[in-house]
């Protein structure tokens, strides 16, 4: 069995060379400093199947974790979900967040902009600006993001069937202020399986709309590598009203859905998966929704390692991360 102290050796400390702890107390409101991590160890249990059955911090299959130090070293990027009325009404909003101290955006848009109509489609009437901001145009989106460096902050926006054309009007508005792609980081949402199952709004039939997801798994890693091009989500299938072991289920089902489209299509696994991320539900059962944190880590790796085959580490898919309870969007890696 291996020992503790040989992963705060080997792991640990080469996590904290990389990124070092924050500059603050870790302690417990009972004043307690905790070890970055416990194991059977430190209660003089020998258990010979911990390695196999929880693993430590960092390491594969990531039961307990992604990287070595977790939020020791950062908390996950926090951003208000956004969204209301013109773009200039939400631009000013966006300015008031990042002068709070929020450390990335997160775009809500109006019902039209999800379902790929103009804000003056007949459709449209009653609905534009309500849900979130109206963007019909190039033009919109150059307001929408005014006076904020890109280059600075990551983005957020969920958006699903119209994915594509969202994303290139924000890289349009970023090329035309000489923001260089390859430095910009973000989250677009284009999980169109979910909304098949859960949200409802889905333009084009399943097949056609996964081919243009997995246009994006092509076009991304070469143009944009800082951009999770999907944000595999299981949020809007549980608050559809499926249990925590339902969402589990749908959600990595449609995670591997892509995958196999993407490999079918002859791409490289080492070159997109390490950009897909995971969108969960954190919902009321503390212990439960751990279990199913673990469970999510563990089945996604392996199950990604044994059918693609990856030839680094980092391409046995990315491991979810819980979103902690109150966070309005998707956590971001450390």
């Amino acid at each position: 069995m291996r020992k503790k102290h040989d992963w705060l050796r080997e792991t640990y400390q080469k996590s904290l060379e990389k990124m070092p702890e924050r500059p603050v107390a870790h302690r417990t409101l009972s004043n307690i400093a905790p070890e970055p991590l416990y194991t059977p160890e430190d209660i003089g249990v020998l258990d010979p199947e911990y390695e196999e059955k929880r693993g430590f911090p960092g390491e594969y299959p990531y039961t307990r974790g992604v990287y070595g130090s977790m939020y020791r070293s950062k908390l996950w990027t926090m951003r208000m979900f956004a969204g209301f009325g013109t773009a200039e009404q939400t631009n000013e909003r966006f300015k008031k967040l990042l002068k709070a101290g929020q450390t990335g955006l997160s775009v809500a848009f109006d019902l039209p902009t999800l379902m790929g109509y103009d804000s003056d489609h007949p459709l449209s009437k009653g609905e534009v600006g309500k849900c979130g901001v109206a963007v019909s145009s190039l033009a919109d989106m150059e307001i929408l993001f005014e006076g904020i460096n890109l280059e600075e902050v990551t983005t957020s926006m969920t958006i699903n069937s119209p994915a594509n054309a969202i994303w290139a009007m924000y890289l349009a508005v970023a090329k035309k202020r000489g923001y260089d792609w390859k430095k910009l980081g973000g989250t677009i949402q284009n999980d169109i399986l979910k909304e098949f199952i859960a949200q409802k709004e889905f333009i084009f039939p399943p097949e056609p709309s996964v081919k243009l997801v997995i246009d994006t798994f092509e076009w991304g890693p070469k143009n944009v590598p800082k951009w999770n091009f999907i944000s595999v989500s299981g949020y809007h299938i549980r608050e559809a009203g499926s249990t925590a072991v339902q969402e589990l289920a749908w959600t990595l089902a449609d995670g591997f859905e892509y995958v196999e489209a993407a490999l079918k299509r002859g791409l490289d696994v080492d070159e997109f998966a390490p950009r897909i991320s995971f969108f969960f539900d954190v919902h009321n059962d503390f212990f439960e929704e751990i279990a199913k944190f673990r469970a999510a880590r563990r089945i996604w790796p392996r199950r990604c390692a044994t059918a693609t085959k990856p030839r680094t580490p980092r391409a046995g898919c990315s491991a979810p991360t819980p979103r902690p309870p109150g966070s309005p969007s998707p956590p971001s890696s450390p």
